[in-house]
């Protein structure tokens, strides 16, 4: 009880005290002496957006796994799309636990009790797979924090499952020796709407496209109540910014030292001012346990001279000058669990990841826990399969670098980013497709699939290198059997091995002369 008033005091007499910092404030605040990074986009653009480590890791995985877990359905937007008349989510909402004012979001805290919650064991299929770090979505557009807080109530220790997830992640997964990812989807949890347009009514998604809960009276989300406010997000933008969303930030670094922070869409929902706060506060202490950390955003929010670019659900089709990031699902819906989730075969997955790292590229891919804390078996099935391939073959993905070019063969990305993904999940490749990685003067051709006959590497073609090339040695990993191959001055020809070696991707690592 004490932390919760502790916690309603500090929120509900920010104003008061502090007049709610203008941004004009938080723009003159002076750095102190020790730190490294000012405020301003000149002064964080002096860090290394892409450490080596980053650039090495190629593979991480991440959680949809919180509150919007229980009622499974639909997907993670169920705390939205429950509230507004005519989606299939309210109907089912209504159908199944009565009407919003008699039950709300709120209302299935309790019932996320993460019972089978077992961090080591997530640790271990997360390495097992093959990821070089791992963390959770540490807080969705839902207002409920899955951590520690002293910022919110809502927050996984205090209800929910009452356990301390993330650091119990942290502890688990950097136990395992990987990195640690916390990623925030918070900046929609403010409440943000337009004045309902007299001549033409709003639709909910243009007059609410701001906000993650949409504020329709006699719903909780209009809640007066301090304590159902914090959740819905149904506070003073000034205040909110500040004692909120910054607060959020802050408190997680302070308590788990994550090695990356990675952002969601609208982050541009944000003032600029404590976008420059947050990143200057989270290199800062970086820099005072000497951490080589990584920010990641999806939009243009953040500036690329220390910050990387995400691509959800797409990716480049050309090799990005510097590594940039593509959040991938494992499913072929929700982010979240939801009953009856589909779920993508090892193979696609693992030629997304290929195709990725080829271009200059590393994959965050999201798994989806049941509420009880379980991830289900064919998930577990698919990332297991992918980390056995990766067991064997490598040295083909981590740290590795592009070569001239990515690599060749008939399937091609569609151009764009999210709002063409539909297309991009249509796309499939075969064993006509091959990716090129490097590594010194190693050069990694991978056939996404098993290759027949002679493969025609023309890549390799003298008229398409910056400079002649001997080739010292051809093999294909995984056997003993030698691989004939020729180099002519249109390509390099491999013959493929009589036994089949890998059905989801074959690679022949190229040895070149000094």
């Amino acid at each position: 009880m004490k932390k919760l008033t502790r916690i309603m005091t500090s929120i509900l007499t920010a104003c008061a005290v502090s007049s709610c910092s203008s941004t004009q404030n938080i723009e003159a605040e002076q750095t102190v002496a020790t730190a490294k990074y000012a405020q301003d986009w000149h002064s964080l653009s002096a860090h290394e957006a892409a450490p080596q480590w980053y650039q090495d890791a190629k593979l991480g995985i991440y959680l949809h796994w919180g509150v919007y877990s229980v009622p499974a359905f639909a997907s993670e937007w169920y705390p939205r799309w429950m509230h507004v008349e005519g989606r299939k989510e309210n109907k089912h909402h209504i159908e199944t636990y009565g009407e919003l004012n008699a039950f709300g979001y709120h209302d299935f805290v309790p019932m996320f009790k993460g019972e089978h919650f077992d961090p080591q064991a997530w640790a271990e299929l997360f390495k097992k797979a093959g990821a070089k770090f791992a963390g959770p979505v540490t807080e969705h557009h839902d207002g409920f924090a899955m951590w520690d807080s002293d910022i919110t109530p809502w927050n996984a220790m205090d209800r929910g499952p009452k356990v301390d997830v993330t650091g119990e992640l942290k502890k688990a997964i950097t136990g395992e020796g990987m990195k640690f990812i916390t990623t925030f989807h918070h900046s929609r949890q403010l409440q943000r709407y337009s004045p309902i347009n007299k001549k033409t009514p709003n639709k909910p998604n243009e007059r609410f496209g701001g906000s993650h809960f949409p504020y329709f009276e006699n719903t909780p989300p209009a809640s007066n109540d301090p304590e159902l406010a914090l959740l819905y997000g149904n506070l003073p933008e000034a205040e909110w910014n500040e004692k909120v969303w910054f607060a959020k930030l802050k408190e997680v670094i302070d308590k788990y030292q994550p090695d990356i922070v990675w952002f969601d869409s609208w982050l541009h929902l944000v003032p600029e001012a404590y976008r420059k706060k947050f990143a200057a506060y989270y290199l800062n202490e970086a820099k005072k346990l000497n951490k080589e950390v990584v920010i990641i955003r999806k939009q243009d929010d953040l500036p690329l001279s220390f910050s990387l670019d995400d691509l959800e659900k797409s990716r480049k089709n050309h090799i990005g000058e510097q590594p940039w990031m593509t959040d991938e699902t494992i499913s072929k819906g929700s982010w979240s669990y939801t009953e009856n989730l589909r779920v993508k075969k090892a193979k696609d997955v693992l030629h997304v990841l290929i195709d990725v790292v080829s271009k200059n590229g590393t994959m965050l891919l999201n798994v989806s826990p049941k509420a009880n804390g379980i991830i289900p078996q064919n998930q577990q099935a698919v990332l297991l399969e992918m980390g056995a391939w990766l067991e064997k073959y490598g040295e083909a993905i981590y740290a590795t670098r592009p070569w001239y070019t990515f690599g060749e063969g008939p399937t091609k990305e569609p151009e764009g980013h999210f709002k063409n993904h539909r297309e991009f999940a249509k796309v499939k490749y075969t064993n006509q497709d091959i990716r090129y990685t490097s590594k010194g003067n190693i050069i990694y051709a991978t056939v996404l699939g098993t290759p027949e006959g002679k493969i025609t590497l023309n890549a390799f073609a003298k008229a398409e290198l910056a400079k002649d090339i001997g080739i010292v040695k051809v093999n294909a990993l995984g056997t003993d059997e030698k691989v004939t191959w020729s180099l002519t001055d249109d390509a390099l020809i491999i013959t493929a091995s009589t036994q089949p070696i890998d059905a989801m991707a074959t690679v022949f690592k190229i040895e070149l002369a000094d």
